[in-house]
């Protein structure tokens, strides 16, 4: 803030000069620069007065002290009302501004990256040679293969529970009816879609995995599927045909198949990570679209540790953005995209330059008050500050007011 502290009220007036003292008897010595002290004058024969020469740093300690009682003064006169009466004709500040109304934003410009979110590793439960993958950037939708172990299919379901456990005639759950659902989604029927299994669902269970190439058990091994929200897009390979995989190595990894912006912040800027938050994005050829954060997550990144030193970790905040206009983010698979995100927002306030802003020396802040006759210093409340600006409240605070700023 602007300025050594001011002193102020709500209505305090700040005089510009200090008037001098009533005048009085001044020494002989021009060197004095204070009044002099008075008494009955030497007798005749008397020794001659010596007058000492005052010490600089006593007369500026009683100026100080001076200035301080008078400001004392000042500030006791005006909180009684009568501010509007002590005005600073001769003392203006280097500049002004105006009290305007508007709506103020807190926002920041961050870096994001357009493409389809975060991947996610496809690691295999089964052990055999690849001998098929799905391609890199192919969609695989419901009830089709992922890839292929020792020339036998896994593949993708609905759902957001995971295959945990062999499903057959006497099992009942959750996982059973997801498994059902999708089922009948393939066109099986033939049985009921609810938490039991049955010999009905295992009928139909031969007959998809004979559709498969599968050997006709009317069960279902966990490994062989693979459980995702929605349709997928295969974002890259973990491994090559041919290769010999075990279970828990990553076959392939795959995203969403909508196209999203991916934002990694600082913990400081959590502010900025609000779901549902409208956001700009600007693309590298300087067109702007807009979109709402979807998902915040928080996680945990782990650098590598080197020689000597153990590895680090670091917290961030990830935040998920879906685009408002799908065909605006068409033009690139992946790219890297200016994000602005919004805090929070306060339409039609009352706002200030934050340089206008002075520290008050009993707290809070204040503006010089610049009118006619003279200037005062008026207490304010903050609220938002944003774009170099800040939200001003008071009794004394109007739109339109004219206040100090400080010089170049």
């Amino acid at each position: 803030m602007t300025g050594a502290p001011r002193s102020a009220d709500p209505s305090v007036t700040v005089p510009s000069a200090v008037e001098p003292p009533a005048a009085g008897p001044v020494a002989a010595d021009p060197s004095l620069a204070g009044p002099s002290r008075t008494g009955p004058p030497p007798g005749p024969g008397a020794p001659p007065v010596r007058r000492r020469r005052p010490r600089p740093g006593l007369l500026l300690g009683a100026a100080g002290l001076l200035v301080v009682a008078v400001a004392a003064t000042a500030v006791t006169f005006a909180s009684g009302g009568h501010a509007d009466r002590a005005t600073s004709p001769d003392r203006r500040p280097p500049s002004t501004t105006k009290v305007t109304r508007q709506t103020l934003v807190d926002r920041e410009t961050k870096n994001g990256e357009l493409g389809y979110g975060t991947p996610r590793a496809r690691d295999s439960r089964l052990s055999g040679t690849v001998t098929w993958l799905a391609p890199g950037g192919a969609t695989v939708k419901r009830g089709k293969t992922l890839y292929r172990i020792d020339d036998e299919p896994v593949v993708l379901l609905y759902g957001g529970l995971p295959a945990y456990r062999v499903l057959r005639s006497g099992v009942s759950g959750t996982d059973v009816k997801q498994f059902e659902q999708n089922l009948a989604a393939l066109g099986h029927t033939g049985f009921t879609v609810d938490e039991d299994f049955t010999s009905a669902t295992a009928d139909a269970v031969r007959d998809w995995q004979e559709d498969l190439g599968l050997p006709e058990t009317g069960q279902i091994e966990p490994a062989r599927i693979v459980y995702a929200p929605a349709e997928v897009r295969v974002e890259s390979h973990g491994v090559e045909v041919g290769d010999t995989v075990g279970a828990g190595k990553a076959v392939l990894s795959t995203t969403g198949t909508t196209r999203l912006v991916t934002c990694t912040l600082d913990v400081e800027d959590q502010r900025l990570a609000r779901k549902g938050a409208e956001v700009t994005i600007t693309l590298p050829d300087g067109t702007r679209s807009t979109g709402r954060v979807d998902t915040v997550e928080t996680v945990v990144q782990t650098s590598a540790a080197t020689t000597g030193k153990d590895a680090e970790t670091d917290t961030r905040i990830e935040v998920t953005i879906t685009g408002d206009d799908a065909k605006a983010l068409a033009g690139y698979d992946k790219a890297a995209v200016d994000v602005g995100l919004v805090a929070s927002e306060r339409a039609d306030v009352l706002t200030v330059p934050v340089a206008a802003l002075l520290t008050l020396a009993e707290g809070g802040y204040g503006l010089e008050a610049v009118q006619e006759g003279g200037t005062r210093i008026v207490a304010v409340r903050t609220g938002l500050f944003a774009d170099g600006r800040v939200e001003v409240s008071g009794d004394a605070v109007t739109e339109g007011l004219t206040v100090g700023m400080p010089g170049d």
